[in-house]
């Protein structure tokens, strides 16, 4: 799903093959590691949220005041927004009391009023066009509904809908399959099907992460939330690594 064509000119990374699979491993590791900080330390999804929307605002504000794309950068931000994006769709869902299916449509409508204003107010939502602080703010508060959505969708779907971690899995890797096909066979708009992919690849990284941590009776591994975050933020590290380098190498 390459949406462009070499390095943008702007503070996103150009999207490739590369790009998605490190998107992926870190909305399962803002899941594992969202957890780990509202359950395994008991702190509650409020706190926990209140802890990584600051990280988030700290994370996002390095992100702006760069001056040029800085991958660290970028994907520290990308992690900021799916482990709070995991608290606060668990405390909107469960604390409130809203549900799966209620958090969904609330967050799906925040999503598409951002998309909306973003369009209204810039003509484009399109990445390429990410290279000011204005359209910045607008892609990062698009990145935040997006990644909320995709912890309550995945939800919804393993759980609510009793198709388990791994059906749920298949679900959205079937999903993105046919928007990776779309992108290969057809006119369609590279914008919509970067934005779709991007929103379904939380939900697919969610139903992974409980996957890995959820107990054996409930359908997961019943791994430690804090190995199986450490080893997802060893394996994004490296990819970010070598994406850098490939980047750098492109350039010269």
């Amino acid at each position: 799903m390459n949406a462009v064509h070499g390095q943008t000119p702007g503070k996103v990374p150009e999207v490739t093959l590369l790009f998605w699979i490190i998107k992926i491993a870190v909305t399962t590791l803002g899941e594992t590691g969202g957890d780990a900080v509202s359950m395994s330390m008991n702190l509650g999804y409020l706190v926990a949220t209140a802890i990584f929307a600051a990280v988030f605002f700290v994370a996002v504000g390095v992100q702006i005041a760069a001056t040029r794309f800085r991958p660290w950068v970028y994907w520290a931000a990308i992690i900021a927004t799916t482990t709070v994006g995991t608290t606060l769709a668990d405390f909107v869902t469960r604390s409130l009391g809203i549900g799966y299916a209620g958090g969904s449509t609330l967050l799906l409508v925040l999503l598409l009023a951002s998309l909306a204003v973003w369009h209204r107010t810039t003509g484009t939502v399109s990445v390429e066009s990410v290279s000011t602080p204005r359209s910045e703010m607008f892609y990062w508060t698009t990145i935040m509904f997006s990644q909320t959505l995709g912890t309550a969708l995945g939800d919804w779907t393993a759980d609510t809908a009793g198709l388990g971690y791994l059906g749920a899995a298949l679900i959205f890797g079937g999903m993105l399959a046919v928007i990776a096909g779309a992108h290969f066979w057809t006119r369609v708009s590279s914008t919509l099907l970067f934005w779709a992919a991007f929103v379904l690849t939380r939900p697919l990284g969610a139903v992974l992460g409980d996957f890995l941590d959820k107990p054996l009776a409930s359908g997961g591994l019943a791994l430690s939330r804090y190995s199986a975050s450490a080893v997802l933020l060893v394996f994004v590290g490296v990819c970010v690594m070598f994406s850098g380098k490939r980047a750098a190498g492109a350039s010269h």
